[in-house]
């Protein structure tokens, strides 16, 4: 899920005891947003994504909250096997390629679908779904323990100072206050503007010690930019990026008991 996204808020806000609630209706719109040319998630986010996952030919693959599949598909058409990409709106290509399963389910639930029972996986991924997490530290233990020997998790997660520095523009406070609130922040999309998101706001120590309770550590953090091309050919969006810096993308590993 990209961050072209503008702050506000809505009456028709999700649950923030269920921040993925109103995504099967954001679902179609998010897709159509994120092929446009200069989408965020084309220039920076899939990219990065792509380049620290690395080569998959013969390893499987979990893709949690995979939107409609196409980025799950695309690893199959790179040589993943046993790939299998689940979202809760259902939202799924028609054309798939073999080898590619693709289920209609929450990543809550993740440890209690019988699809998956029994699994591992070299790869599991949260490709901007974790913040939909109800229970952040359930949900990746879930994950851990379906990863293979040698797997890892790809999480990436909005910028935590982002979010800060829309509610802090909003609510006429400084960057500081809301940076460390921890109220909900609820915002209505550029994806549909009649639908908005409530989601649990994170500081970085908190993903952080998130992940630490789960078992995890972090091998590898980064924080993609543009590249000199695209900020050539689409300074309105290294424009938005100067502001609200993007994202983060951890490589997650679990701590092996001795």
């Amino acid at each position: 899920m990209a961050a072209d996204v503008q702050k506000t808020t809505s009456s028709h806000a999700s649950s923030s005891a269920d921040p993925s609630a109103a995504w099967p209706e954001l679902a179609s719109d998010y897709e159509r947003a994120r092929g446009r040319e200069d989408s965020l998630d084309r220039l920076v986010e899939w990219p990065a994504q792509r380049d620290l996952l690395g080569d998959v030919a013969g390893l499987t693959v979990l893709d949690l909250g995979c939107g409609n599949g196409s980025k799950i598909a695309e690893l199959v058409d790179a040589g993943a096997t046993g790939a299998v990409g689940v979202d809760v709106s259902g939202n799924f290509l028609g054309a798939r390629p073999a080898g590619l399963e693709l289920i209609q389910g929450d990543l809550n639930e993740v440890d209690a679908m019988p699809g998956l029972a029994g699994r591992a996986f070299d790869r599991i991924l949260f490709l901007q779904s974790f913040g939909y997490a109800r229970d952040p530290v359930r949900v990746l233990q879930a994950a851990r323990a379906m990863l293979a020997d040698d797997g890892f998790i790809l999480l990436t997660r909005t910028q935590p100072i982002r979010y800060a520095v829309e509610r802090a523009e909003r609510n006429g406070t400084s960057l500081g206050e809301e940076y460390f609130s921890r109220a909900s922040y609820t915002y209505r999309t550029s994806w549909n503007e009649e639908i908005a998101l409530t989601k649990r706001t994170y500081t970085i120590s908190d993903l952080l010690n998130v992940f630490t309770a789960a078992g995890l550590w972090v091998e590898t953090a980064i924080e993609p930019q543009l590249s000199e091309d695209a900020r050539r050919r689409y300074p309105h969006k290294q424009e938005w990026m100067n502001k609200y810096l993007g994202i983060l993308i951890f490589k997650l590993r679990p701590h092996r008991r001795r």
